[in-house]
């Protein structure tokens, strides 16, 4: 059966009619219709279903902790929405990381080697490690968020590496729901990439 909500000409509505579903949010005022398929769902869809489900059995359990309910409380109130829709959100969009700044890093104590993560909500936290090409791990420690949520993570290097070395460096990051990413680059310590 169909709903009708009347604020001014038509509000919104919600229900089923011929044939047609209708999903209103009340907050927004936005009214979303799709028309019901009598075909079975593919591999492809059943696999976005699958992945909805989890991430929604996951946000549920997120929000069942009282310091991860705060956090995910506080985004929606930013955005305007609710604390469910944040974390079931967060779980589904997977981070990114733009490519490795290498530019300050001369293999001295103290540069600087930035890395920018694209997320929704924005990582929880970024480690850095430096590998000498023999597999040696020159040195590992975590970075810094320069600004709440910006997605600018600095680390700063707290080993000397002599010029010319060829290294690797690795940036791993996890978002507030656990999702995982990773970026590396193999300088040559003091060369411009």
């Amino acid at each position: 059966m169909t709903k009708v909500r009347f604020l001014g000409p038509i509000g919104g509505f919600s229900g089923e009619m011929d044939g047609i579903v209708f999903a209103d949010t009340e907050k927004k005022n936005r009214t979303s219709a799709y028309k019901k398929k009598n075909h079975a769902p593919s591999e492809a869809q059943l696999a976005v279903r699958a992945r909805f489900t989890k991430a929604a059995l996951r946000a549920e359990q997120a929000l069942e902790d009282p310091a991860k309910r705060e956090f995910y409380e506080m985004i929606a109130l930013e955005r305007e929405s609710d604390a469910r829709r944040v974390a079931h959100q967060d779980f589904l969009v997977e981070p990114t990381f733009l490519p490795l700044d290498l530019s300050e890093y001369k293999g001295t104590v103290g540069d600087k080697i930035s890395v920018v993560a694209k997320d929704d909500i924005g990582l929880a936290s970024v480690i850095f490690t430096l590998t000498a090409v023999d597999g040696t791990r020159l040195e590992q420690g975590p970075a810094i968020e320069d600004g709440v949520r910006t997605g600018d993570w600095i680390y700063t290097a707290t080993v000397p590496v002599p010029l010319g070395t060829d290294i690797f460096v690795e940036a791993r990051g996890v978002d507030h729901a656990g999702n995982k990413t990773v970026v590396s680059a193999n300088p040559v310590v003091g060369e411009d990439a």
